[in-house]
Order: C-alpha cells, then structure tokens, then sequence
C-alpha cells in the first residue's frame, strides 16, 4: 500500500517485548497523517534496547511530506494486565493495538496499521514477512486423514471376522455332553499321529 503525507513525530510509541530475528527488539510506532485522509499508525520498524532493556538513540522521521509504501496490518488485541508505561522518555506498550495508541497519544487512529518496508522514509530496521508454511504440521495432519479413513474400514473388518466367526460357530456340532479324555485333548492339541 503507498500513501503520502506526514509523520506525527510528538506522539511516537515503542512497542517492548518484540523479537525480531530471534533477538529483543522495540518496534517504533509514528502516527503518519495522510494527505486528504485519515490518520494512521506506522510501524517504523525495529531499534535493538540497549543493556537494560534502555530505549537507545532513535532517530526522528522526516517532517516534511513523504511517500511511504508499507504493508497493512490488523491491529493486535491490547495485552490484558499489561498497562502501558513511559520509561526513557518514550510510551511504550506491549501490543500494537491502534485503539490503545489513539488512546495514549491523543491523535484518532484508523483501525489497521501500516508497517513499512525496506529502504523507505522514515524507516528503521526492516521487518521481514511472516514466513508462512506448513511446517511439520502436515505430515500430522495427513496421519490423522489417514486414521480417519483406516478407523472405519478397520472396525468393519473385525465386525466382519466376528460375524463370521458366529455363523461358523452355529454350523458345527454342538460339543458332545461327555469329558474328553486326555488322548482327545491330546490329539486335539497336536495333532493325530498317523
């Protein structure tokens, strides 16, 4: 998406707890006022803390009016039990949640956000698309389709052998009302000699 207008670089917001690349990181968050249009807020990208998970140096955006092109994003739920907070002179919150923004900096905010791409003005360290595969849940998934059609099919079978196994059951003699003796049970056992 490509709009053009100007940062609201007073009411920037961190958002803490992020990880980028598998490390720490803030992911900066500017309001960009869009000419003719309402205002939204700018994932500017991502700053690493510096020891003590302190806010390092973070440059401004450009005041003037810019172009910027970034992707479009759903706002996320607010954190529950987590209130924001300002610390090192930045609020910070732990969610990117445009109403909870609107909130903390006073400035009306549309329902998504944007979140830049590379090399665009304004913009910090990039963040990288979702990788977005399978992962080893379809091997899973596919053993499940699998026990859900064998299941079936299996339970059928032994019904099948049960069956079977009745009428052969009823077809034979009735067993006769004297004891066998150990030579019957014998040969019964293992078999005639012949």
């Amino acid at each position: 998406m490509t709009a053009t207008g100007h940062y609201l670089p007073d009411a920037q917001v961190l958002a803490r707890l992020r990880v980028v690349d598998g490390e720490q990181a803030f992911e900066v968050l500017a309001p960009f006022a869009v000419d003719d249009g309402p205002t939204v807020l700018v994932d500017r990208g991502y700053v690493r803390p510096e020891p003590g998970s302190h806010v390092p140096p973070i440059p401004r955006p450009p005041e003037q009016t810019v172009t910027i092109t970034a992707r479009l994003r759903d706002s996320e739920p607010t954190a529950v039990g987590k209130e924001p907070f300002t610390r090192d002179g930045f609020p910070q919150v732990y969610s990117i949640s445009t109403a909870q923004v609107s909130t903390l900096t006073g400035v009306p905010l549309a329902g998504s956000y944007l979140q830049l791409i590379e090399d665009q003005p304004g913009g910090l360290g990039p963040i990288g698309i979702p990788h977005l595969d399978a992962g080893p849940f379809l091997s899973y998934g596919i053993q499940w389709i699998t026990f859900g059609i064998l299941a079936p099919i299996g339970l059928g079978y032994f019904a099948y052998a049960e069956l079977r196994a009745r009428r052969r059951e009823r077809r034979e003699p009735p067993p006769a009302d004297e004891p066998m003796t150990v030579e019957q049970k014998l040969a019964d056992r293992y078999g005639r000699r012949r």
